[in-house]
């Protein structure tokens, strides 16, 4: 049967954000299925999916035709009319040629660099100055043509017409016919055709595609209301009058066109006069030209003189197998035109280092390079570890190399600041990156626009493990998830829903690290676009395409561990204590004694309580026992950590599968874990080189069957000539295949493994500065804080509150204690604590609230950041009274700033210039004190944290009796297992459950942590009035579902306990279990003293032990239950000795 020739012309991707829903691999796969020749897309004014869409058409053996539906503003592009709607009208445009390419790639930077105005625009002088190689369509309804049809201006169409006629050329404008189920696209259908025959303008079939079936159209129209942030249900709401704009077959297409049936012979013939060429399958670096210094004729001559260089400075001795690594390097570099690159990256390294910027030690591949240790790029010797050039570069896989470097994460800003310095503001830009419409996150929006209950949506939504590139489809493979989706038709529509608008991209953004240089004008290389919320010009490209493309990418990471490394150092440099950090050894004893232990709070990529276990099982004592536990501990080669310590151990044999395999794996005790030992193994069993060893490795890795087949052959013949049988060299080529996709970069593990050495070494020695430099890194995150501060008990380092008179901007050690950073308080932030510390330095202390607002600058330490500091206790060394000062703010700021009036006007002698002098000036308000707890719930609000003591104290030894867990150890109870925990109320979010009834979830607190719990309608109406915040309670409930790691463990609560109640109908007796040689007379009479002081109706027993048997003697008095009581009686003969027996909960 003979197909239709058809060819879609107007198609949007999801690079139409939140408009065009069709995936691009979605519709080149079904152009193929069609067998289409060719296909364009045409995204709504720019060409963020190009490079991806031509890589994917030609693969699928599909033409690319790139191109873009862009948007021609009315008159100067420049003019921002009042009514934006009506201030453009679309035209389709695609390329014909390279120049058609280059030209659209400028048409999208203008229209996004200066004609942006809701939209990004265009106008007809900037189309005309650019059009060269570009074939023009009308365009949808809202094109200029089609719009003046449908007003009945036919002569105005006319003239539009003829303006693109004449500006494309004969045969290179065409007007588009859709037959999409409009009412006016019929008219306007039957106008365009006798346009046609009146100005000999082809015509040409399209169908405005913006979804890939029929049945997508709903799930299009819930996009569409995700983009106007509206509900389905609102009246008014934007939305496409047709459900046909789905990507039709070449018979449907036929069908629709059966009266005009050159239509539909036209797009083919369109198809064929579109012949761009990017040459992408050629490796075509196109890196700017490094500017060199006198004397020198090329950058690969200047590269050879900088790495002998360097190389003279790393190292005492070179060795001819230094000597023969660098030419081989050099080598590479050169034939693959990289020298510029490199030279580029050095002076990046040079910049830093001038401006004592911390540079990271390498990551990655590039860590396997000499060339780049000796030019100071990396700070690991890849001799030492056997790390693997050819894993970076090599010239059988023709690649861009990747260099990423971190800057420690407070500066970065300056590097790429010198980059446009350095290369100028036209060929240096930062890339764009996209988020997209994630499973737990599309199926929140899905439900919000469906009008579905959020307590519901976000029931379900939860349900989805917290786990990287998950999908809906895997989280419907358990069985309770799948169960509650079958529950409601609701649910199973949402879930439809969901997973068709699924990995779609949701919005544009600038890339935190990517950097691009170009030898030119960016225009003439990629398309730009402005980041609308950050004012930052972006390649349109994302890192892929810009690298797919021969472009220079450079990601400039900012890493706060570095950060964390360089401001210990200046806290040293303070306290005249200076090391350099790149020369420490990498066998100190103090180190591996810290990692034994499992101490790795604030230490590089071994903080989790996984890893900590790892390391103390491990035991490491050398430095390649640090790489090793970070490669194994991933997805995959997590299950050979265990044999990997017995061995290590000496509790199991190691074995090799080969004997030629024992220098390749002894490291790792005959097991593999890193990429290099997969190409070693090629290399040493079969001969391959370490280049085509890496093919091999990536062939395996991305199961690619037809290259892997063709190397078996390969591997199994030349294994052969090493003397080992075809069935040997098969189960060691099967063995290689699953860790060349899971076994990690050596290289990359080895540059992480220095900074987790290199931080471990600097809390192992310096202790105080490092933690204080810790917590000064992590003041935006109370939940950090608090880890660090509890880190610095462990270690019985002294945190000391906050103090505007002794406290500096972040956190700071003095005399073996650390000051809280006043700059960590909420709402005081650095800039106002900088200015505190800066007028004390200038003026000393302040005496007190008045002289403190008096001498700093009230539009920066605000009314906010005073009461930040008083509820923080910033003020206690001046008066202790929190809450007189907290009262007293408002008085104070209006007092001064009249005071400043006067002063001013001269109307105050110099005497009179002190807060204090004058009768009545200066006075703090007489109010009621706060409260312990309200002083400890201030302190949590502004802290984070509780500092002067803890609510739940207050509690904790009548409650602890009656509980079964904690929040510390909550996470590693199962789900649905009965727990009971108590605690302080924190937060409380009331809302509705599905059948309106009131319900909350709260934020608990107890002396480990946080946390929550869900408290359904029963309950709610029970004991709302006992849910307030800073009560304490007891919870019994089931252990709620916690799919994201970095949430809070929770309890759906079936039981509510209030203390007055735990006191009066669970407390039953207190005990004090005393050995019989203590009961001493005096100690009677204190334990009776203590009774008479605290009469009530609980039983008290004193359990006598007397060898092997206990005696309970019953007082006659009983006692009241409470923390004064308990505290009386540890006192009196320790914490151990007092128990409380009652009932369960």
């Amino acid at each position: 049967m003979e197909h239709t020739r058809f060819v879609h012309l107007h198609v949007h991707t999801d690079y139409s954000l939140l408009d065009g829903a069709c995936k691009i691999g979605e519709i080149v796969e079904q152009t193929k299925e069609w067998k289409m020749p060719a296909l364009a897309i045409t995204d709504h004014g720019n060409l963020y999916g190009a490079i991806r869409f031509y890589k994917e058409a030609l693969k699928n053996g599909v033409k690319p035709i790139i191109g873009m539906e862009a948007y021609v503003a009315k008159e100067d592009l420049h003019k921002k009319p009042s009514n934006q709607k009506e201030n453009y009208t679309h035209i389709t445009l695609l390329a014909a040629n390279e120049e058609g390419y280059r030209n659209l790639m400028k048409l999208s930077s203008v229209s996004y660099l200066e004609g942006f105005y809701y939209r990004p625009r265009i106008d007809k002088e900037v189309l005309h100055k650019y059009h060269k190689g570009l074939i023009g369509m009308s365009a949808c309804l809202r094109g200029e043509i089609p719009q003046a049809l449908v007003n009945d201006n036919y002569n105005s169409a006319k003239k539009s017409a003829l303006f693109y006629k004449d500006l494309f050329g004969e045969g290179n404008f065409y007007l588009e016919l859709m037959r999409v189920g409009i009412e006016k696209s019929e008219k306007v259908t039957a106008d365009l055709v006798k346009l046609s025959k009146d100005l000999k303008i082809p015509l040409v079939a399209t169908n405005d595609v913006h979804y890939l079936t029929k049945e997508d159209a709903e799930a299009h129209d819930v996009l569409m209301a995700l983009q106007t942030k509206d509900a389905l249900q609102d009246e008014g709401r934007f939305k496409f009058e047709t459900k046909e704009l789905y990507f039709k077959s070449p018979d449907e297409m036929k069908k629709l066109f059966r009266d005009i049936p050159e239509a539909i012979e036209n797009t083919v013939l369109l198809s064929e006069k579109c012949n761009v060429d990017l040459q992408l399958e050629i490796m075509k670096v196109q890196l700017p030209h490094f500017s060199l210094p006198e004397g020198y004729t090329s950058a690969c001559e200047y590269l050879s003189y900088l790495t002998r260089k360097g190389t003279e400075g790393r190292f005492n001795v070179i060795t001819p197998e230094i000597e023969e690594k660098l030419n081989l390097e050099l080598e590479t570099i050169k034939k693959m035109g990289l020298c510029d690159y490199f030279l580029i990256i050095e002076d990046l390294i040079q910049f830093a280092r001038e401006k004592e910027i911390k540079v990271g030690p390498g990551r990655g591949s590039a860590v396997g390079s000499l060339v780049l240790y000796a030019l100071g790029i990396t700070n690991i010797n890849p001799l030492d570890f056997g790390l693997i050039f050819e894993r970076f570069l090599n010239l059988e896989r023709i690649t861009m190399p990747d260099v990423d470097i971190d800057f420690c994460d407070d500066r970065r800003g300056e590097i790429i600041e010198y980059l446009f310095r350095k290369y100028g503001e036209k060929s240096v830009a930062q890339i764009i990156t996209f988020s997209k419409l994630g499973a737990k996150g599309v199926i929140r929006d899905v439900g919000r626009v469906l009008g579905l209950p959020y307590d519901e949506v976000d029931k379900i939504a939860k349900r989805v493990p917290d786990e990287m590139d998950v999908t809906i489809k895997t989280a419907l493979e358990d069985e309770n998830f799948s169960n509650l989706i079958k529950k409601k038709k609701e649910y199973k529509r949402l879930i439809a829903i969901a997973q068709r608008l699924e990995g779609l991209n949701r919005h544009a953004s600038i890339h935190a690290s990517g950097v691009v240089i170009t030898p030119g004008t960016l225009t003439d290389y990629v398309p730009l676009y402005m980041s609308r919320d950050e004012g930052k010009i972006a390649t349109q490209y994302d890192m892929k395409s810009v690298e797919q493309v021969g472009l220079l990418k450079i990601d400039i990471l900012g890493l706060r561990t570095l950060t964390v490394i360089e401001n210990t150092m200046k806290l040293l440099e303070e306290e005249n204590k200076r090391i350099d950090i790149e020369k420490i050894p990498l066998d100190d004893p103090k180190t591996y004694s810290l990692l034994k232990k499992g101490d790795t709070t604030g230490i590089f990529q071994v903080e989790g309580s996984g890893m900590r276990e790892v390391l103390k099982n491990l035991a490491p004592d050398k430095f390649s026992d640090i790489i090793a536990a970070i490669a194994l501990y991933r997805p995959g080669p997590m299950k050979f950590i265990n044999e990997f310590i017995l061995k290590k151990k000496g509790r199991k044999k190691v074995t090799y599968p080969h004997q030629l395999l024992e220098d390749v794996l002894k490291d790792t005790y005959g097991i593999m874990i890193y990429q290099e030992q997969v190409m070693q193994t090629a290399s040493v069993i079969a001969n391959f080189t370490l280049g085509e060893a890496d093919i091999l490795r990536r062939a395996m890795g991305k199961k690619m069957l037809d290259e892997m087949d063709a190397k078996r052959e390969k591997f199994i013949k030349n294994a052969k000539k090493n003397h080992i049988d075809k069935k040997t060299a098969e189960e060691i080529f099967e063995m290689m295949i699953p860790f060349a996709g899971y076994g990690f970069n050596k290289s990359h593990a080895a540059g992480y493994a220095l900074l987790a050495y290199e931080t471990a070494y600097l809390k192992a020695h310096y202790p105080v500065e490092f933690l204080a430099a810790s917590l000064s890194s992590v003041m935006d995150n109370s939940k950090r804080v608090r880890l660090f501060i509890e880190d610095c008990k462990s270690h019985n380092i002294g945190v000391l509150p906050p103090s505007i008179n002794s406290s500096y901007v972040k956190f700071k050690p003095v005399q073996g204690k650390i000051y809280f950073g006043l700059a960590a308080i909420k709402n005081v932030g650095e800039k106002a604590a900088q200015q505190i510390v800066n007028e004390r330095e200038r003026n000393g202390p302040y005496k007190g609230l008045f002289d403190f607002v008096l001498r700093l600058t009230s539009d920066i330490v605000n009314k906010k950041a005073i009461e930040g500091l008083v509820k923080a206790g910033a003020f206690d060394c001046v008066e202790k009274s929190r809450a007189k000062l907290f009262a007293s703010i408002e008085n104070a700021l209006k007092e001064m700033s009249g005071f400043r009036k006067e002063r001013s006007f001269g109307q105050i002698s110099l005497f009179d210039s002190v807060p204090g002098m004058s009768p009545g000036r200066g006075k703090l308000l007489n109010v009621k004190e706060w409260s312990k707890i309200k002083i400890l719930l201030n302190e949590n609000e502004s802290l984070g944290l509780y500092f002067s003591g803890h609510p739940y104290e207050n509690y904790y030894e009548e409650v602890k009796w009656f509980t079964t867990h904690s929040s510390k150890n909550l996470d590693s109870v199962s789900d649905g297992k009965e727990v009971v925990c108590g605690g302080i109320i924190e937060e409380r979010r009331k809302t509705k459950d599905k059948k309106g009834n009131d319900m909350t979830f709260l934020t608990l607190a107890d002396l480990d942590g946080y946390y929550n719990v869900v408290v359904f309608s029963t309950l709610f109406k029970k004991y709302w009035q006992d849910l307030r915040v800073g009560n304490a309670i007891v919870i019994k409930g089931q252990k709620g579902t916690n799919a994201r790691k970095s949430e809070k463990p929770s309890i759906v609560a079936s039981r509510i306990v209030t203390i007055d109640e735990i006191r009066e109908k669970f407390i039953k007796r207190i005990e004090l279990h005393l050995p019989v040689e203590m009961l001493t007379e005096r100690l009677i009479l204190d334990i009776k003293k203590i009774l008479d002081n605290h009469p009530g109706k609980t039983d008290f027993y004193v359990m006598v032990k007397d060898y092997e048997e206990t005696l309970p003697l019953k007082s006659d008095a009983g006692v009241e239950i409470s923390k004064e009581l308990i505290d009386s009686f540890v006192k009196l003969t320790g914490k151990d000795a007092v128990k409380i027996g009652g009932k369960d909960i």
